[in-house]
């Protein structure tokens, strides 16, 4: 079987991701479950590198074999677009595809909540989403971002490792760059973006010190910035952004941080009652108080301004899981597992 035959396998069962592990047969995860292709022999390590390579260009061939890691994107004769990580595992290659959808879902799709469409609608400041791999950080990063691009005239840079949805331009003008291909790194990227004339800018991750750093500054200087971050939730979001920094820096970074910040939107999927996955978020929006927390260095306590400020519709994740059992969306079973101080009622 051909790697090809494998991705329709997987866009027939809609699977979200495919694995090709030597000594397994190849594995789809459907509906957050791992799941083998039936009938099929495990695969061999030869088998592996014939099915891994015959994708790659000769110049990917070579950056996999030197870093032994590449990711990269795939698209097959039908436009069905893959999101690739190739990596070396005891010895032998391996491939994770993540499938991206062709079409982009609405905000609506997403049940998004308001107070999101209102963070999408302003002219500046900084928006994270964050969470766990696989939570559709980049599926909600799409759908905010077309939001603008179907509202607005605007100029929308993304830097992304590697590129996933394709933006069709509707009022905006969309420049869609890939790391290792347009730019040579998020930093460099990041660094060159204010000669772009961009309104909005998308950053696939933020990385690293620099990249972090530079994303602050473009936020600071009148720009609309979105970014994800692998993080749990809001308080260890901004915790994660000040301790990238030495200890000299920290206290400048809080007041940065606590001016630029829009809110943060901390998601992870959830198997759905009826079938399917459904988002349950943390949403933390950068009230005054919030603000005064960063800045005083009392991340600790931003947990209790999320719980206690359901009218400016922040809710704790938590407090959506709750909802979400109430809604019958997701069942008890589901959202006691989920739940991070108690169960539900």
């Amino acid at each position: 079987m051909s790697l090809q035959q494998i991705f329709q396998q997987a866009i027939q069962n809609n699977a979200s991701d495919v694995h090709i592990i030597v000594g397994k047969p190849p594995i789809l995860r459907i509906q957050g479950q791992l799941k083998a292709i039936k009938a099929e022999a495990e695969v061999t390590t030869e088998l592996a590198k014939k099915m891994i390579l015959e994708i790659l260009s000769e110049q990917q061939k070579e950056k996999l074999l030197k870093d032994r890691e590449l990711d990269t994107s795939y698209e097959t004769p039908d436009k069905t677009r893959f999101r690739i990580n190739c990596y070396f595992e005891k010895g032998n290659l391996g491939l994770v595809a993540r499938i991206i959808p062709a079409k982009i879902p609405s905000m609506e799709e997403l049940l998004m909540p308001e107070i999101v469409y209102n963070l999408t609608r302003q002219n500046q400041g900084l928006i994270l989403l964050t969470g766990p791999t696989g939570c559709g950080k980049s599926t909600s990063l799409a759908a905010m971002i077309n939001l603008i691009n179907t509202e607005r005239s605007a100029t929308i840079v993304t830097l992304e490792d590697p590129t996933e949805f394709i933006f069709q331009p509707i009022k905006s003008i969309i420049k869609q760059r890939q790391v290792g291909i347009d730019t040579i790194s998020f930093s460099d990227g990041l660094k060159h973006v204010f000669r772009q004339d961009p309104d909005v800018i998308m950053v696939g991750e933020m990385r690293d010190l620099e990249s972090i750093a530079t994303t602050l500054t473009l936020a600071e200087t009148g720009h609309l910035v979105f970014a994800t971050l692998h993080t749990n939730n809001a308080a260890q979001t901004v915790d994660r952004i000040i301790d990238v920094f030495p200890p000299h820096q920290q206290d400048q970074v809080r007041f940065q941080l606590a001016m630029v910040l829009s809110g943060v939107i901390a998601q992870q999927l959830l198997p759905k009652a009826d079938g399917g996955r459904i988002a349950a978020r943390e949403i933390m929006i950068n009230t005054p108080a919030v603000a005064n927390l960063i800045r005083e260095n009392k991340v600790a306590q931003i947990k209790s301004i999320i719980q206690t400020s359901a009218d400016k519709e922040m809710t704790t994740m938590d407090q959506d899981l709750e909802k979400l059992y109430g809604q019958k969306l997701i069942t008890k079973e589901v959202a006691n597992m989920y739940m991070v101080d108690g169960k539900t009622k």
